[in-house]
Parts: C-alpha cells; structure tokens; sequence
C-alpha cells in the first residue's frame, strides 16, 4: 500500500475504534439505573483532567507567552463556559506574541 492509503486507513481504524468505545459507553451506562456516586464524581472530574493533560504540555516546555495564556485560561475557566475560554486565549497568546514574548 502507498503511504496516503496507509494514511486513511489508520485514520479510519481510528476514528472506528474512538466511535465504538464512545458506543460502548453509553451502552453500558444505559443499562445501570443510579451511578454510584463515586462513580458520577469521578465521570465529572474527566473533562477538566483531560483539558489539565493537554495544556500542562504547553504551559510547562513553550515560551512565556503560552505561560501567560495558560495562567489566564484558568482564571476564565473559573467562570465562564469552555467555548469563551478559548476565545480568550486565542487572543490572548495573539496579542502577546505580537508584543513579542
């Protein structure tokens, strides 16, 4: 197979896999009334783990302009929904790498 072939392919195992897992999930959550609570905290803590586990990356091996972002992103994050965070980040890393940090 050429490489772009291998490409896609892997692509689409991936994107097949990603979709079966997400399936599966709901599937087996469907089938249980109550969650525990333990349970439903932990399922609670997994988008902010997922966003820490991201952005601790750029926060800790860029420059100081991602640092800054990082630090205001968090601030935002305390108060406002997901989709304006990123807003704000966007410009802000923007306007401070066009101060030149």
């Amino acid at each position: 197979m050429s490489e772009p072939a291998d490409e896609f392919l892997a692509i689409a195992v991936l994107g097949l896999a990603t979709y079966a897992l997400r399936i599966g999930g709901y599937l087996v959550l469907a089938r249980l009334e109550r969650l525990n609570p333990r349970v439903e905290a932990a399922l609670d803590a997994v988008p902010a783990a997922v966003i820490a586990a991201l952005v601790a990356p750029v926060a800790l091996a860029t420059g100081i302009a991602e640092t800054i972002t990082v630090a205001v992103m968090v601030v935002a994050a305390l108060r406002l929904p997901i989709i304006p965070v990123l807003v704000i980040a966007a410009i802000v890393v923007s306007l401070l790498r066009a101060a030149g940090l």
